[in-house]
């Protein structure tokens, strides 16, 4: 059932250069895993510890997990962290939360505790040094919840320091503009699920086409019975890389999946490699950017 609905792990692998990373860095391997929303029902136990080996098989530097451990309920983040804790790294294992993984009210509280239990570095509007004061990583709060609010975490990083955005939506990219931002990684969007060869994820699409069908028909049809935007604004960022505004922002697939499933859209563990790139910027905007209102969940 999984495998039909989600088919077979995909290991995409890129290089991403960061203007002025240090010489020692270059090289520097992260491994992505996001959204997994384990709950018995979407990601079977065989495509997660698959994914683990795949990524202690490239001997990361880093492993970062960008948000929607669980699904509805928090309660399956003590056997998924159990799972979890074989990831291996050379600095560390470091986690975001996304909007699955704060509702219920108690569920931040739960999964961050899990996911420290066993040795996971859960970020919430906060930076990380994992190699020193030469390159910041920020992980920043779910965009949806009433606590995100970059400009205090963003506004302590040097503006010379290369600087790595955990973000889980990649929407998140909008409102980080006024500050350095070398690299974003996200998640959220599985990808859009459903993927139109030749055309790219369907969400992106249907738009175009859902005026035109009947209203009482549209509960028939994946995707068409509430507006997808309330899921991300910008689908045209709903996998792969993308240049927003001159910041790199990465978006990985998923592993998990949910309703109606995949198609043409495999689960994915992402390897990035860091690379020296030495480029002049261009003087960065002090103007403030507003926080977007709280969405619904």
């Amino acid at each position: 059932m999984h495998k039909l609905l989600s088919g077979s792990l995909s290991i995409d692998q890129l290089t991403i250069p960061i203007s002025d990373l240090p010489i020692h860095l270059a090289g520097l391997k992260i491994t992505q895993l996001s959204d997994l929303h384990y709950d018995g029902k979407r990601l079977s136990n065989q495509l997660l510890d698959q994914a683990i080996a795949a990524s202690n098989a490239v001997e990361p530097d880093l492993v970062v997990l960008t948000g929607d451990h669980v699904t509805d309920d928090p309660t399956p983040i003590t056997q998924l962290a159990q799972r979890l804790q074989h990831l291996q790294s050379n600095v560390g294992v470091y986690a975001i939360l996304g909007n699955h993984d704060i509702v219920p009210r108690h569920a931040r509280t739960v999964i961050t505790e899990a996911l420290t239990s066993v040795g996971i570095h859960v970020l919430w509007n906060q930076v990380a040094y994992p190699w020193g004061d030469c390159l910041a990583l920020v992980g920043l709060a779910d965009l949806w919840s009433r606590e995100f609010d970059p400009a205090p975490v963003m506004d302590s990083v040097p503006s010379n320091l290369p600087c790595i955005v955990l973000a889980h939506n990649p929407d998140s990219a909008i409102y980080l503009h006024p500050w350095r931002v070398d690299l974003q990684i996200s998640g959220h969007t599985h990808g859009g699920q459903i993927v139109i060869p030749g055309l790219g994820p369907f969400p992106a699409w249907y738009q175009k086409v859902r005026r035109y069908v009947p209203s009482s028909l549209r509960r028939w049809f994946p995707y068409m019975r509430e507006d997808c935007s309330k899921v991300v604004k910008h689908w045209e960022w709903a996998q792969g890389l993308h240049n927003v505004e001159g910041t790199q922002l990465y978006v990985n697939r998923g592993l998990g999946t949910y309703f109606p499933g995949r198609c043409f859209c495999p689960p994915e563990l992402t390897v990035l490699t860091l690379k020296r790139q030495e480029v002049e910027r261009s003087p960065l905007s002090t103007e403030p950017t507003s926080v977007p209102s709280v969405q619904p969940l």
